[in-house]
């Protein structure tokens, strides 16, 4: 049996320490701001009352925090759906799910959304601990099934902490049954061409015991897609491409990571919709066992790719995006596979065509900078809304 208090650092609490740890919390004048804003009309003591009422994390998840994020679905989106049909809900398992990543704090809560609604346990959320700005966010995550992914070290420190990791993420797994939340990638794709980054995959094998196929079936991994209609993020990340063109060295600010945050949680959304593809061990099987090491990783994370991107659910906007694109930069070797005017345009209408192109100007009008580069700017917004429908093709045509 592995010793919990090897990951007292990144863990999150346990049922025994939470009684404490919400009395810090309630007591915190940042952590009730907080509160007064999300449950808007309601006595402070009211809510300290139910947070104080559940004895675990999973309780506070659905009695304080699955409400508000319905409320939120409901405000800020046309709705949301989930699809675990190919993993099903077998008795006694848990997963490892690796997905795109989209938004800083909502891809993980609105899955947890999701896995509720469809009677599943939630999962235990990896999050850079760059997005812990206070201290009482450190303390309401890890209330919250969070385990902490240590940013800003040295090699040798980065490698202790991704082993120490890498067992906490097996532990959970195998001996806590817990399911598992991770991006693909650190940080999110600004640009939406979502590929898993080897050295997740690698991190992954660092725990558990045999060979890097064994440690990876350990995990029971299964790719998850996650698609937004709409990126209320997709101005701000068109304004940190410029900045990083033309800008040496640019790096965000804390208060861009806050703005980043509100303006993901509470900006329209449109449709939102979550699959999950097969579990990959089986496919793992088929791996041949002489395979060098470092191969496995490169199939393993090219096969995620693949059911990540043909799992997607494609809106109207992502077709006009692409066409597009297609049609200003067709020497693009993204948009030179492609033939003809406008060769999606079987995929939407034209009112939805002058929706999204409205939109599109909409967000460009919001973005102010001094040297506002208009065609980079709109070009890198078509590509976010693009990306995802080149990635499609390409997976489902291979």
């Amino acid at each position: 049996m592995t010793n919990i208090h090897e990951f007292d650092d990144i863990r999150p609490y346990t049922k025994e320490e939470l009684p404490e740890v919400y009395e810090k919390l309630l007591a915190d004048p940042g952590f009730k701001e907080a509160l007064s804003f999300v449950y808007k009309g309601i006595p402070f003591e009211t809510i300290a009352q139910t947070i104080r009422s559940c004895p675990t994390a999973l309780e506070l998840q659905k009695r304080c925090v699955y409400p508000a994020l319905k409320k939120l679905i409901a405000e800020a989106s046309t709705g949301m759906e989930a699809d675990f049909s190919s993993i099903g809900c077998e008795h006694g398992k848990s997963y490892t799910f690796i997905s795109n990543h989209r938004d800083i704090v909502l891809d993980s809560a609105f899955l947890c959304c999701a896995l509720i609604d469809n009677n599943m346990n939630t999962v235990e959320i990896a999050i850079g601990d760059n997005l812990l700005i206070h201290p009482w966010i450190k303390d309401f995550v890890r209330t919250n099934k969070s385990f902490i992914v240590q940013r800003a070290l040295t090699m040798r420190q980065m490698l202790t902490a991704s082993a120490k990791m890498s067992r906490y993420i097996h532990y959970a797994v195998n001996e806590k049954n817990e399911n598992i939340w991770i991006a693909q990638r650190e940080g999110r794709a600004k640009d939406s061409d979502d590929r898993t980054q080897e050295s997740v995959l690698k991190m992954l094998a660092m725990g558990g015991e045999g060979t890097v196929i064994n440690r990876l079936k350990d995990l029971n991994i299964v790719p998850l897609s996650i698609s937004y209609e709409y990126d209320p993020c997709d101005y701000l990340k068109a304004m940190e491409f410029q900045n990083k063109r033309d800008i040496p060295g640019f790096k965000k600010s804390k208060q861009d990571d806050l703005d980043n945050m509100q303006t993901g949680i509470f900006g329209y959304k449109g449709h939102i919709h979550y699959h999950a593809a097969p579990c990959i061990n089986e496919w793992l099987d088929t791996i041949d066992p002489d395979t060098p090491k470092t191969e496995i990783f490169a199939i393993v994370a090219e096969h995620i790719d693949h059911e990540i991107h043909s799992n997607y659910m494609l809106y109207a906007g992502n077709y006009v995006a692409a066409d597009n694109f297609i049609e200003c930069y067709p020497s693009d070797e993204k948009a030179c596979h492609f033939q003809g005017q406008r060769p999606l345009a079987s995929h939407y209408t034209e009112e939805e065509r002058m929706r999204f192109n409205a939109y599109i100007e909409k967000k460009m009008r919001m973005i102010n900078l001094p040297n506002k580069d208009e065609e980079y700017l709109r070009r890198q917004m078509w590509l976010m809304y693009a990306n995802p429908v080149f990635n499609h093709e390409a997976a489902t045509n291979k």
